[in-house]
């Protein structure tokens, strides 16, 4: 399994738990394997010559496919980077449309609503917002959240209408209205808990049940809660498949709700961490994708 992978990660990312695991995998491989971050790179057009990209100011061999890792936190010129390497032809897990999509959380449930995946209703919140509105088109609580985000970080639970308001005024004058800010129905049914899958190449490999700490209507493993296999039905199973195919994403982590005994897809993650779902699953995450891109180079 000879071949050359770049991992696209911040600096201050390059030291997680998962690059760790892909370094470790890769060595096990015989897979050469180098983390890099974005801003290490120019971009120069046009060029009498292929390079058009650089790598700390120097021409740069590129290698057979890059994993981007950086998530909700890929700046502009990240995006740009990913393009230039997609126009060279270099495959990316994921693309970036892909990964540009599903960062902003609105456009993700935009494009996942023309796809008739069932969703929690969800607002784009305004800073001067009319309480008639939110009185007729939700039920409190009703859940806070940035547009752009991982991890669970800056998302809040509003028991009521003044709670609310008390919210947004926050988050408008600590961000000088610059805060993009959604409104989402709260589903009580899987409060403290969701489903996580793991998407790679159009299939569900397995699922996790996650569970928040107590006292907590989040269930992210990172801040402190637990995991557990979980049944991967056929509704579940099509749910983050055609999530993930909607959003151009060829990995993807799909959070799934539980909802009076069905569904709805909560977030569709481009850069998922897999700690815990190694530990619930006993699935080898790098390996699974490593043979996806063999495949897919052919």
């Amino acid at each position: 399994m000879h071949m050359k992978i770049w991992i696209f990660a911040k600096k201050e990312k390059q030291k997680t738990y998962e690059n760790k695991r892909f370094l470790a995998e890769a060595e096990k491989n015989g897979i050469e394997m180098k983390l890099v971050t974005p801003e290490d790179f120019e971009i120069l057009e046009p060029r009498d010559s292929n390079q058009t990209i650089l790598y700390r100011h120097k021409p740069v061999a590129l290698p057979d496919f890059v994993i981007p890792r950086m998530g909700s936190g890929t700046t502009y010129f990240g995006l740009a980077v990913l393009r230039q390497l997609e126009q060279l032809g270099v495959f990316l897990l994921n693309h970036a449309q892909g990964i540009e999509s599903s960062k902003d959380k609105l456009e993700a449930t935009q494009i996942l609503a023309s796809n008739n995946i069932p969703l929690p209703k969800t607002m784009l919140a305004k800073s001067t917002i009319r309480t008639s509105l939110i009185k007729k088109e939700f039920k409190f609580p009703i859940v806070v959240k940035p547009v752009s985000g991982s991890e669970g970080r800056g998302i809040m639970l509003c028991e009521n209408i003044a709670q609310l308001q008390d919210v947004l005024e926050l988050i408008q004058k600590s961000s000088d209205g610059k805060q993009n800010i959604i409104l989402q129905e709260f589903v009580s049914d899987s409060s403290g808990k969701d489903i996580r899958v793991f998407v790679i190449g159009g299939r569900a490999i397995g699922a996790m049940l996650r569970t928040g700490k107590k006292g907590s209507f989040k269930a992210n493993f990172s801040a402190g809660g637990t995991v557990a296999p979980f049944p991967l039905s056929s509704e579940i199973e099509w749910l983050a498949v055609e999530s993930a195919k909607a959003l151009k994403l060829e990995i993807a982590g799909v959070d799934i709700l539980i909802d009076k005994g069905s569904y709805k897809v909560c977030e569709v993650n481009s850069s998922p961490y897999f700690k815990g779902f190694e530990a619930a699953t006993g699935k080898n995450i790098p390996q699974e994708i490593f043979q996806f891109a063999q495949v897919r180079l052919g």
